[in-house]
C-alpha cells in the first residue's frame, strides 16, 4: 500500500484491518536480521498511518515486522519508550522436516497431557 506525504511516498509490505481490535495492522516483511533502521522505518510507518489513515473510532495502529534473525538489545534500545505498539518476530527461512514435525508434535501431546 502506498502512503503520501506532500513530499514522498511510502510503500508499505502488507495493511489490514481487525475489526476486533478495531485498529490496523501494519506488517513489514525483511529478509535480512532486524536493525536499528527497520525499527525507526516501522515507527514512522505507525505515525503516519494514524495521522493519515486511522479513523476517530479507531485505536492505534499495530506495526508488526517480520525478519529472518532479530537482536533482543537491538530491538530494546531502538524502540522508542512510548511505543508499545510495535513488534518484531523472527520467522523460519527453511521448513522443518517431517521427522521434526512429529516430534514437535509428540512433544505438545506430552505437554498437553501432563496438564
Amino acid at each position: 500500500m502506498r502512503v503520501s506525504t506532500e513530499t514522498s511516498h511510502f510503500y508499505l509490505d502488507l495493511v489490514f484491518y481487525n475489526y476486533l481490535l478495531k485498529c490496523f495492522v501494519v506488517i513489514d516483511l525483511k529478509t535480512t536480521k532486524l536493525n536499528h533502521q527497520d525499527i525507526g522505518q516501522m515507527d514512522m510507518y505507525v505515525r503516519m498511518f494514524d495521522d493519515l489513515k486511522r479513523g476517530e473510532d479507531d485505536n492505534p495502529t499495530i506495526g508488526l515486522i517480520l525478519c529472518a534473525d532479530k537482536d533482543e538489545t537491538i530491538v530494546q534500545y531502538s524502540v522508542l519508550k512510548e511505543s508499545e505498539q510495535l513488534f518484531a518476530s523472527k520467522y523460519r527461512t527453511v521448513l522443518p522436516t517431517e521427522e521434526e514435525l512429529i516430534a514437535e508434535l509428540e512433544r505438545e501431546r506430552r505437554v498437553n497431557s501432563e496438564n
